[in-house]
């Protein structure tokens, strides 16, 4: 039977393994750094930096305290891997930037891709940008400030300017010796671009096909002129659905000029797509999408202050609705028991409804063309589980009061709830859609709203028909 054996690096022999089975920090290790670093072992320190992956360094870095992290840059010097801070929380990032002096930055800008060197600095004051740049040559300063200058959300701005272009009439021969006499060539890359002497794009040759091709072959009979490409000014939400769709693994870039400026690659999607599930989940859950777990608590409590203001606002809204039953409920306390009951189960109904139509109104999938046909789906979902429930409900309320027409009442009171809970669900985001808001942000608010309303509504409304209550 075959064994599995765990292969260790020489170097990392005599030391602890960093993460635990279940992929977690030790402890240990993060103490056995924060000790060398109170006793400056500098060549300690080094030694372990360098084996570490950026995504590693990144989660050292968050588990130190916060004099202990810049202590370990000024430390570990060159072999300190900036990209490493782009691993962590935006605050922790501009915290230990803004306590390196700028020579140092500057010198671990140079050594990144220029997309990892534009997402490092984008998030710093002007005035700590600028003073950075200033350090850097003047032709990696250009092309950072002009990465720098695109909208936030742009391709431009995520994507990396190193990439190899090459004139269309070379052959296969001379592309191969291109590549392997330029010491500057992009970190990584799957397919090589040709231009015109301005610039201008004509296609693409993947490497794949290159590498199949005899020397003396032409690149133009190789060239694919219809390759997928993205604007400078696409949306980042538009390109991942793009390398999606299309199962990409790199897309040239070029701006409105048709010019080659830049090539993005799936690791910028991918990192997209996280943003993006993050930024949706806290929308959802009325969390500013700046809030990071290094936060203090004046800043959290802050972020989310307001969003719960409108919720208090809109629960008195729902309380109003009680007070117009106030003679009913205090004739039968059973109506104030079970009042609560019906609108919960209209707000979780609704916030299932309006996860789906979220999440397929930010994946495109949900439309004008099927609009009609799914809103109707969730309507009679809606009735279906209103049904089911309406006697769970029915049963347990009669056993519970011992009042036979209670039961009726709120089972009654359910079904019009779950209906209402599954329409305004998938029609308050379609709403936002329309007029341009953001629907993660604001559907949650709404939609709790009108469950909590027709919810109080609909069961003292039907409780004092059926009761005859006055």
């Amino acid at each position: 039977m075959a064994e599995n054996i765990e292969i260790a690096h020489p170097a990392a022999l005599d030391r602890e393994p960093m993460r635990d089975q279940e992929g977690r920090l030790r402890h240990e290790f993060v103490e056995e750094i924060t000790r060398a670093i109170d006793a400056a072992d500098r060549p300690h320190l080094r030694e372990v930096v360098a084996e570490l992956h950026e995504a590693d360094l990144g989660d050292l870095i968050a588990a130190l305290e916060p004099d202990d992290r810049v202590k370990l840059v000024e430390l570990t010097g060159a072999d300190f891997d900036f990209s490493a801070l782009n691993e962590v929380d935006d605050a922790v990032r501009e915290e230990i930037l803004e306590e390196l002096k700028p020579e140092t930055v500057a010198e671990g800008v140079r050594e990144l891709q220029s997309d990892d060197a534009v997402e490092l600095l984008e998030g710093l004051d002007e005035e700590d940008k600028e003073e950075i740049l200033e350090k850097l040559p003047p032709s990696e300063r250009d092309a950072l400030e002009r990465s720098l200058l695109y909208p936030e959300s742009s391709a431009g701005r995520r994507m990396q300017s190193e990439f190899i272009a090459v004139p269309p009439d070379w052959t296969v021969g001379q592309a191969i010796d291109y590549m392997r006499e330029t010491p500057d060539l992009p970190e990584r890359f799957y397919e090589i671009y040709a231009v015109d002497d301005k610039k201008h794009w004509q296609g693409a040759v993947p490497l794949d096909v290159l590498l199949r091709a005899r020397r003396p072959v032409p690149l133009a009979d190789l060239i694919d002129a219809d390759r997928r490409r993205v604007s400078v000014l696409d949306d980042l939400e538009e390109v991942a659905r793009l390398f999606g769709k299309y199962n990409l693994v790199a897309a040239p870039v070029v701006d409105t000029a048709n010019r080659l400026v830049g090539v993005i690659t799936i690791d910028d999607v991918l990192d997209v797509i996280e943003e993006e599930a993050d930024e949706e989940i806290k929308a959802l859950g009325g969390v500013t999408r700046d809030e990071q777990l290094s936060d203090s608590v004046w800043t959290i409590a802050r972020g989310r202050f307001n969003w719960l203001l409108v919720n208090l606002a809109t629960a008195f809204l729902a309380s109003s609705v009680l007070g117009l039953f106030e003679g009913q409920l205090e004739k039968m306390v059973a109506l104030a028991v079970l009042a609560p009951i019906v609108a919960s189960q209209g707000g979780n109904a609704a916030t299932q409804t309006m996860t789906v139509a979220v999440r397929a109104l930010a994946t495109r999938e949900l439309g004008s063309s099927n609009a009609f046909r799914v809103v109707m789906r969730e309507a009679m979902v809606g009735l279906v589980n209103g049904l089911a429930f309406a006697v769970i409900t029915g049963i347990a309320a009669v056993a519970w009061f011992r009042i036979p027409g209670l039961g009726v009442v709120i089972g009654l009171a359910i079904v019009c709830n779950l209906v209402a809970g599954a329409l305004g669900g998938i029609l308050i985001p379609m709403v936002l859609e329309r007029v341009r808001a953001d629907p993660a942000v604001a559907s949650g608010t709404f939609v709790t709203t009108i469950t909590d309303v027709v919810g109080f509504f609909a069961f003292l409304g039907i409780a004092t028909l059926w009761f005859g209550l006055k």
